[in-house]
């Protein structure tokens, strides 16, 4: 592998004329990218072999951490920087007339989830690797990743996301490790010579699959994890009674896209079939690797800790149930004893309708094996409860894992998990007090809380360059490392010198900003308003819509006053909404509207423009997040379980204007009250106030603001159909405000002039920023990280 930059080029030419068979003068840009990807995967797996046989002598424990997305976005920069060859490359690659940047723009955004579930399991994974720990991902191999948005005149319009068109170039494929996954099919008992029952699962449908590892590599570390895909492909054990052409479509469509449609019957069991597959083949990957080095699976709990990101691989506990018991003899208890000492769970939502729970008959016709073994862990444990809580017939429904013809998958996770943990205070805190309060009275040592947090490394010194010199200039580089290094920005925020070389760099962060605004949207804006950022998944309790009714509002104060005025601001958003998401789409519709209103118009857009950015991921986020100057953090108190983009804002110097939800609690108690812009009801508020039988039509018709905006909904004004925008109207006043838009309605019209108030003083601005990021540290995934690693998992540092 190369050395220097001379080698690099060596190898570089050599690799194209060898590889395509023509000069690197004639190659193709795609050519060039290819083997800019091969060379530096080859030079990640150096330590893959080494790091695999020094656990193996030193019989290290490893994690791994089952999840359905891991949003890893682009690689090439991130792997460059981290191997510490980005330079070497790029001067090499300058020699030979090309330009990196030109092929790290060929990369796609891997197409690998959806929000922020797998952007918070990538940053884990790259701070896995940064901290030695040995920490790997199983995730499955998706052909197409979510959707791409379009917009078409204002409204979403979905097509396939085709990340892989030059394929990708971090794989490799290695077929001796595939495994076969069965489905349907019939389970028949028998008796064996020493007279135990043995169950067979005959007539199954045989599925391959076929491992795809990425490597996983740290900062200036010398571990490389892996992160490993299943693909699904046709089994050599051909199904009996299908024909081959529809078997093969079956097939296909398991890894074709994350989150199929799940409002037909067919899309709810690809889902199953998609969770089952992904935590099947990668536990018979486990246990084969745990014998190569181990006589038997007696220590596996010992050597192996499985985390299970959100109730989506929580089938891992009945599947390794059945391994244990069908495969390797174990008893019921020895196998329980293993299992429930080998996985923990992290729950991610408090809204009920997102805790995952699957029909009987779905699981029983699909998946036959794994059913009885649900059913039997339900059957013990509700044995267990009423031994535990006598005389207790409401407690043991209410917790049971099957009922009312359904199962309930986060039950089974808290159930048979060693740790149950969530991940913010306030969202742990919920957990135990409302959502699994009785979970919690019967298992209180189960349940911990580990905020979540994000890679320092791509988010700010890589993504924001120029920050990174600012702070290296101040504190030095230490922080890349230890990111609380970062408190000793504290002393500077107050600073009258480091404060103007603060705002020059937000300033040329915004100025970069708004060239791709114009790029992705055709708008041109004033990179000296305020950038008031909302970007994340678009759902009623996140409240877009909240932020587009205040600018409704200003619309009208403007027609009605004419001395209204204001400092420029551009309000930007940036959000896909699910493809049978009704409402969410007609909000995205509403933006437009507004948009098309405000841009339009001098009368309006002298003071404010609205931008909506189409098909938000992780490299339109690598821009967005160090050009913001406000962070909209406004979901319903209560409802958001942590959030991860509040952090990446923060750490590059934007002030939260958020309720007291999620991490903004946290972040709001780090840096203080004159350092965020907190607003709108607190928990304990919202739930009296729904107590209490809160009226959305009183609450709307007591604003005088509110209520015209709310009845312009119904006119011709945003639209031509006076019925456009009646859903979102009929969501508000008809299905009484679920959200509480109304009741926070004016606390956030307030609390966006208080940022404008602040804004004008930059002084106090930047100290506000400066602060911000200061106190940033606290919500690196590297903190989070130790504290899983220290606290659940129980692993050590490989070198």
């Amino acid at each position: 592998m190369f050395q220097n930059k001379t080698d690099f080029k060596r190898d570089f030419v050599k690799r194209v004329e060898e590889k395509y068979g023509r000069s690197l003068e004639q190659s193709h840009v795609s050519e060039r990218y290819m083997i800019l990807g091969d060379m530096v995967r080859d030079y990640a797996s150096i330590h893959w072999k080494g790091n695999k046989e020094e656990i193996a002598k030193k019989g290290d424990k490893q994690m791994y951490y089952f999840s359905m997305e891991f949003l890893i976005g682009r690689l090439m920069t991130n792997n460059l920087q981290n191997l510490g060859i980005y330079s070497t490359v790029k001067e090499g690659l300058n020699d030979l007339g090309i330009d990196l940047h030109e092929l790290e723009l060929l990369e796609s955004d891997a197409g690998l989830g959806n929000g922020g579930l797998g952007r918070l399991a990538a940053c884990f994974l790259d701070s896995l690797a940064s901290m030695a720990l040995p920490g790997h991902g199983v995730c499955l191999r998706y052909e197409y990743g979510l959707f791409k948005q379009l917009i078409v005149n204002g409204a979403q319009v979905e097509v396939p996301d085709q990340w892989m068109k030059l394929g990708n170039v971090w794989e490799i494929r290695k077929p001796k490790h595939g495994v076969d996954v069965k489905f349907w099919g019939r389970v028949e008992m028998r008796k064996d010579e020493k007279g135990r029952v043995i169950f067979d699962h005959v007539d199954a449908e045989h599925v391959r699959a076929i491992p795809y590892d990425m490597p996983v590599v740290g900062k200036d570390t010398q571990t490389t994890n892996t992160l490993r895909l299943w693909g699904a492909e046709a089994s050599d054990i051909l199904p009996k009674h299908k024909d081959f052409r529809v078997y093969i479509n079956e097939v296909n469509e398991i890894t074709q896209n994350v989150y199929p449609d799940d409002s037909t019957e067919h899309g709810r069991y690809l889902r199953l079939k998609q969770q089952y597959f992904f935590v099947s083949a990668g536990l018979q990957s486990l246990v084969k690797a745990h014998l190569r080095v181990y006589p038997d699976l007696s220590n596996f709990h010992e050597k192996i800790a499985i985390q299970m990101n959100d109730t989506h691989p929580i089938l891992v506990i009945p599947e390794l149930m059945r391994i244990l018991m069908d495969q390797f003899a174990y008893s019921w208890e020895e196998a329980w004893d293993i299992t429930s000492k080998t996985v923990a769970y992290t729950n991610h939502t408090v809204l009920a309708e997102a805790l995952e729970k699957w029909p009987v008959n779905f699981v029983q016709q699909l998946l036959p094996r794994i059913y009885m073994i649900i059913e039997e862990i339900n059957n013990r444990f509700i044995h267990e409860l009423r031994q535990l809580r006598p005389n207790n017939d409401g407690l043991v429904y209410q917790l049971a894992i099957i009922k009312d013809g359904q199962i309930h998958m986060a039950h089974l996770g808290v159930v048979a998990s060693f740790s149950v943990n969530g991940v913010a205070r306030l969202h742990t805190e919920i957990l135990k007090s409302d959502v699994m309060k009785e979970f919690y009275e019967v298992y209180p040592s189960k349940f911990n809380n580990k905020t979540n947090g994000i890679t320092h490394r791509r988010w700010l010194t890589y993504t924001n360059p120029q920050l990174h010199e600012l702070i290296t200039d101040l504190i030095g580089d230490k922080y890349v490392y230890e990111p609380s290094k970062l408190e000793e920005l504290l002393p500077y925020a107050k600073k009258a010198t480091v404060q103007k070389k603060f705002l020059k760099i937000k300033q040329e962060r915004k100025a970069i900003l708004a060239a791709k605004l114009k790029e992705w949207t055709r708008v041109d804006v004033d990179p000296t308003s305020i950038f008031d950022v909302q970007a994340k998944r678009l759902h009623a309790y996140k409240r877009q819509l909240l932020n587009v009714l205040n600018i409704m509002n200003l619309v009208f104060e403007i027609d009605s006053n004419p001395e209204f005025t204001m400092h420029p601001r551009t309000y930007i958003f940036a959000a896909k909404a699910a493809p049978g998401y009704y409402f969410a789409k007609k909000v995205i519709r509403l933006i437009h509207a507004v948009a098309d209103k405000v841009n339009n118009n001098p009368k309006y857009s002298q003071f404010f423009k609205v931008v909506f950015i189409p098909n938000y991921n992780v490299s339109v986020a690598e821009y967005l997040m160090n050009g913001a100057d406000v962070s909209e953090q406004i979901s319903t108190a209560g409802k958001e379980a942590s959030g991860t983009g509040n952090m990446k804002f923060m750490m590059n110097g934007a002030l939260t204007l958020g309720t007291l939800d999620g991490a903004n609690v946290e972040i709001d108690e780090l840096v203080g009250r004159d350092y965020t812009v907190i607003f709108g009801l607190s928990v304990e508020e919202v739930n009296e106030l729904k107590k209490g039988g809160y009226n959305a039509f009183e609450e709307v018709n007591k604003q005088p603001r509110l209520k015209a905006v709310m009845e312009s909904l119904l006119t011709n004004f945003w639209s031509d159909s006076t019925d456009e925008f009646r859903a979102i109207y009929d969501e508000v006043m008809y299905r009484n405000d679920e959200y509480l838009l109304a009741a926070d309605f004016e606390a956030y019209r307030l609390a966006q002039l208080e940022v404008e108030k602040r804004y004008l003083d930059q002084k106090y601005w930047a100290e506000m920023c400066l602060v911000n990021i200061a106190k940033s540290g606290f919500f690196s995934s590297d903190r989070t990280i130790e504290q899983y690693a220290n606290e659940i998992w129980k692993i050590k540092p490989i070198h």
